[in-house]
């Protein structure tokens, strides 16, 4: 049932891999608008049709044209698809009119929206969720002017709930965030639960709690909050255990709202705090880099070296998010994740590595092979738990198919000669003997290496074996490694990879993954 359900995953996640997740957000969100727009239309909504589509339009034309300028001052790169996302997480969080003074105060929310991405910022990424940094400036601004509006959440609509669980789960898949919101989801619905109990009981009213839970998870914000703000990479931290604190923060805040004086932010109020504990966390991981050199590792492989400008906080196996601006950028955009190969210990030098494939290239492939050395780019953050068990007695088997073999690289490296002293076995894939990349660095770890290529490599060490040219599937997994019932199996290649191999993986002590779908 597992090795299933895994398929079915990694299967899924190469298809949601084809398409950035600025645009796939974008798209969520625009079907979103539609099915609220066709309920107004219907009279199911008490906002009408005519105040969503003006809202929507006021708030994507100053969105976009307060990116525009910053991009054209600041020169900073600029995504029209973060526009139109921040304009449309606005209208689901403020309240959609036709009244001139509340369309001065949409607007006001997007200016602030999009400006904040620019102007509470550090090492090029924003710290805080834009929308909610327009719908927390909103809503104290009108304290003092109370026609401008404020956040009302009025996505919190049972009519609603099933599209956003539904549009909200296709984005946590590709963002690979599904068990971090669950974990607020949880947490806010168990807490706003508790809290009107206490409500109420304080009123001496009696309270039906199955009632009340139904209510909550039907008529609250906290799906489309946690599907479509907390979700966002960038003001996420880099391991999970930090996003798990992250979410109980935010899960705790939105449960049980506090006053502040005479004002209340509400949702965005939670999420901001959530933004600065996760800043906490990850002020470290965005740095510039200046590009060295390239390196041809094989007939498709190539590696870059850069120096960075200050001292990265990485583990061993995470993977850093690369941008490389450039004009007429396709529907991928201009960032892209790639496993950082070298060690902590080698800073300042890092060095990452792709696979140049045949076929046609992405305008941020064509981009990234016109970097020259001299060049800048910037790192905006490093993720992953893609790391080795802390205990050194742990067995742990390593599978990597093509670049996948990137992470390892690190891990080994930076075990240097406690390598060899680990139960550590590496089953490498690739397509033929001249693409084994990083054959200098896994020779010198020691470690025992079992090839599959179709070709046989030359000048096999003796702790080396070729397994014949027979292609890796699950049962060749358990014939090559009887005891993975006692390793923690780490595997990093394609998706279509990991799920022939689920039924075998799934006998893991734990299994560990690192998908990628290419760049």
């Amino acid at each position: 049932m597992m090795s299933a359900l895994t398929a079915v995953w990694n299967r899924v996640f190469a298809v949601l891999g084809r398409a950035s997740m600025y645009r796939l957000v974008l798209v969520c969100l625009g079907i979103l608008a539609v099915y609220a727009v066709t309920l107004s239309l219907l009279g199911a909504l008490a906002i009408g049709p005519l105040e969503l589509i003006v809202s929507l339009a006021l708030l994507s034309a100053v969105c976009t044209a307060v990116d525009a300028v910053a991009h054209r001052v600041l020169g900073s790169s600029w995504r029209l698809e973060s526009s139109l996302i921040t304009a449309l997480i606005l209208l689901f969080v403020l309240r959609p009119t036709l009244d001139p003074l509340g369309l001065a105060g949409l607007a006001l929310a997007g200016a602030v929206a999009s400006a904040s991405k620019y102007l509470l910022a550090w090492q090029g990424r924003h710290v805080f969720n834009p929308a909610a940094v327009g719908a927390a400036v909103l809503t104290i601004v009108s304290v003092w002017l109370p026609g401008l509006g404020a956040s009302s959440w009025w996505v919190g609509t049972p009519l609603l709930a099933a599209p956003v669980i539904v549009l909200g789960l296709v984005v946590l898949l590709r963002t690979e965030k599904v068990r971090v919101v669950a974990v607020f989801v949880v947490v806010a619905i168990a807490v706003a639960v508790v809290r009107v109990s206490v409500q109420y009981q304080t009123a001496g009213i009696a309270l039906d709690l199955g009632t009340a839970f139904w209510s909550i998870v039907w008529s609250s914000p906290f799906l489309f909050l946690g599907a479509f703000m907390l979700s966002e990479p960038l003001t996420l931290p880099p391991r999970r255990w930090q996003q798990f604190a992250v979410a109980i923060v935010v899960g705790v805040l939105a449960g049980w709202p506090i006053d502040l004086g005479g004002v209340s932010l509400g949702q965005e109020r939670a999420l901001l705090i959530g933004n600065v504990v996760a800043f906490c966390f990850a002020a470290r991981s965005a740095v510039r880099l200046r590009f060295v050199g390239r390196t041809d590792l094989t007939p498709t492989v190539r590696a870059l070296t850069f120096r960075a400008a200050r001292r990265l906080r990485f583990v061993p196996g995470q993977y850093l998010e690369l941008e490389v601006p450039h004009a007429h950028a396709d529907a991928r955009g201009t960032r892209r994740e790639f496993s950082i190969v070298s060690a902590p210990r080698e800073l300042p030098e890092l060095r990452i590595a792709f696979r140049e494939g045949g076929g046609p290239q992405s305008s941020y492939k064509r981009a990234l092979a016109a970097v020259q050395p001299g060049d800048v780019l910037a790192v905006t953050g490093v993720w992953g738990d893609f790391v080795l068990p802390r205990r050194s007695s742990s067995p742990v088997l390593m599978v990597a198919a093509g670049i996948g073999v990137t992470p390892f690289v690190s891990q080994l490296t930076d075990l240097g000669a406690d390598a060899r002293e680990r139960d550590i076995v590496l089953v490498y894939v690739a397509s033929e003997a001249a693409e084994l990349a990083f054959r200098p660095e896994l020779e010198a770890s020691g470690i025992p290496v079992v090839v599959f290529t179709r070709d046989r490599p030359a000048d096999l060490p003796s702790h080396w074996r070729w397994a014949g040219g027979v292609r890796l599937d699950a049962d060749g997994l358990l014939q090559l490694v009887p005891d993975i019932h006692a390793r923690h199996a780490y595997v990093s290649g394609p998706p279509g990879l990991i799920a022939d191999l689920a039924p075998a993986l799934d006998r893991a002590r734990s299994i560990t993954t690192d998908a990628f779908s290419g760049y």
